[in-house]
């Protein structure tokens, strides 16, 4: 691009083509579109991160101040975006971000890049190869550039049960879960916040109406619409499915609790990470508790995306924000059979070790109590099954073994020669769409299941733990592995993730497993030990 003498390559950002995708045309020199850059912050400590028992948190006052980005890299990134001609749309100085607008040319120059259309099984996407390149000067100081490439990234982690349930299936209402796993009483999650991810989709607030009156549910919480790159509640879409069962699960159960739901418009990592970024950040709403029910593999996008989200998730804990996040719907492959490359993969960004990763089963009730419980698991060779699904789960091969895990005898990595890793998920919840989720999308009563109802489940237990304790318990997974197989948790002990002809995944058992990890909650004991 004639800038090569000049730049640097950005470690962390190197990309490949997009399985099975063909390259087209440049793209047009004129194409307007925004970037996000990331710029280098003070790391957080551990004491931070996981302050004492009733220690305070940090404020977002004091994060920025302390953790936020410097305003001489800000300056300078904002410099170079000037010298080719871009525009500074947005800086956030507490996760060091700065949006620019520009033009494909501009930004191809800018970051010495060659864009091109790609073509893919599932559309097409602007893409390029290899890795971005900075400005010599800027070394160290930018850490990732998001959205030079749009090719999407995570999809939503929820399955409709299929037509004609057998009769042995049992469907539930989230707050029968709630009875069923024992969450505390007596509390409604008044005070806390519960904010939701979505990458599309919307809801339709008469629906609601409609659901919580079925229920005998009086929500006393708000419900906000908060607008990230221009997204919006815009219901009518398959995403709705998503946006209707993360809402539905949290009121359901925690109907006192505010609820804010963070749109963005696409599926692409930068989109995610903007989200996230928003929420975490976001003093106006003050979410207590995140929820995210979208992912893909590890392997779907670079090395900077996991670490600048992992980040962020550092972030959320020195703020005491507990991160809700499901652990995949496609077994320990993490893809559809359609698109399985034959190895395990772990969820993104579940498997950051700042997030409470939450995995899923099939529960069995009777009178109003658990009878039994194991990995869900519909595994099926019939690759046009659409009801197809598994508990995701495995070991990263990005994120190393956390200290917390460390006095587990973790399993090795399903695929070949891979090393150790962060196990995922730490805990689980009914997940199978058979014991699944009744709920009202779109004005339709339907029953949904996948880790993207478990992950919501999750964060309502967690808002009335919160207003129980009158406190945010923050980051928990150090405590809850310190009581692993102990009374907090029902040990899944039946079932595997296992998928394909190959049998590629893992087995269930106790105190934890790369199924459904520590187990599904015991709500009223996990609420004594944090």
């Amino acid at each position: 691009m004639g800038t090569t003498s000049t730049h640097v390559n950005l470690p962390g950002s190197e990309r490949e083509v997009f399985r099975n995708a063909k390259r087209g045309k440049p793209i047009e020199p004129h194409t307007r579109f925004e970037v996000t850059v990331r710029v280098r912050r003070p790391p957080i400590p551990a004491e931070r991160i996981r302050p004492p028992k009733n220690a305070p948190h940090l404020t977002h006052k004091e994060l920025e101040q302390q953790h936020g980005a410097k305003d001489q890299d800000l300056a300078a990134v904002a410099a170079f975006a000037a010298r080719f001609g871009l525009v500074v749309v947005e800086q956030r100085k507490a996760s060091g971000s700065v949006v620019l607008s520009g033009f494909a040319a501009q930004f191809e120059k800018a970051f010495d890049v060659e864009l091109y259309h790609y073509e893919h099984d599932h559309g097409t996407y602007r893409g390029r190869v290899g890795f971005v390149r900075i400005p010599a000067d800027l070394h160290g100081i930018i850490v990732g550039v998001f959205g030079l490439d749009n090719r999407p990234f995570a999809h939503p982690h929820n399955l409709r049960a299929r037509a004609g349930l057998s009769a042995e299936s049992t469907t539930f209402n989230p707050q029968d879960l709630a009875a069923l796993y024992n969450f505390p009483t007596g509390v409604n999650g008044s005070g806390q916040t519960i904010g939701i991810i979505e990458l599309g989709g919307g809801y339709r607030p008469t629906d609601l109406k409609t659901y919580f009156k079925n229920l005998n549910v009086t929500v006393t919480g708000t419900l906000t619409a908060v607008s990230v790159d221009n997204g919006a509640n815009q219901p009518g879409g398959d995403a709705d499915d998503e946006v209707m069962l993360d809402i539905e699960v949290a009121s359901a159960v925690a109907p006192g609790a505010n609820i804010a739901v963070y749109f963005t418009p696409d599926t692409t990592d930068k989109s995610f990470l903007d989200a996230v970024d928003n929420a975490v950040h976001d003093q106006a709403n003050a979410p207590s508790v995140i929820s995210i029910s979208w992912g893909g593999p590890e392997t779907g996008t670079t090395d900077s995306f996991s670490t600048q989200i992992d980040e962020t998730m550092q972030a959320a804990a020195a703020l005491g924000i507990t991160v809700c996040v499901a652990s995949g719907d496609n077994g320990a492959a993490d893809e559809g059979p359609n698109e399985w490359d034959g190895l395990a993969h772990a969820d993104s960004p579940a498997s950051s070790p700042h997030v409470l990763a939450v995995g899923g089963t099939r529960i069995l009730a009777q009178g109003g109590k658990r009878q039994n419980e194991q990995v869900w698991n519909q595994d099926s060779t019939d690759t046009q099954d659409d009801s197809f699904g598994s508990s995701g789960g495995g070991i990263s091969e990005v994120f190393p073994v956390p200290s917390w895990q460390a006095q587990l005898t973790l399993p090795p990595s399903a695929n070949p020669g891979a090393g150790p890793g962060r196990g995922i998920p730490d805990v689980a919840a009914d997940a199978d769409p058979a014991s699944g989720y009744n709920v009202r999308v779109d004005g339709k009563n339907l029953v949904i299941g996948g880790t993207s109802a478990a992950a919501p489940l999750w964060a309502a237990l967690i808002a009335l733990v919160n207003q129980q304790k009158g406190r945010r318990v923050g980051f928990i997974n150090p405590t809850l592995y310190a009581n692993a197989g102990g009374a907090p948790f029902n040990p899944i002990t039946s079932g595997d993730n296992k998928v394909g002809s190959k049998d590629v995944g893992y087995p269930s058992g106790s105190p934890w497993n790369a199924c459904t990890g520590l187990g599904t909650p015991n709500g009223q004991e996990v609420a004594k030990i944090l």
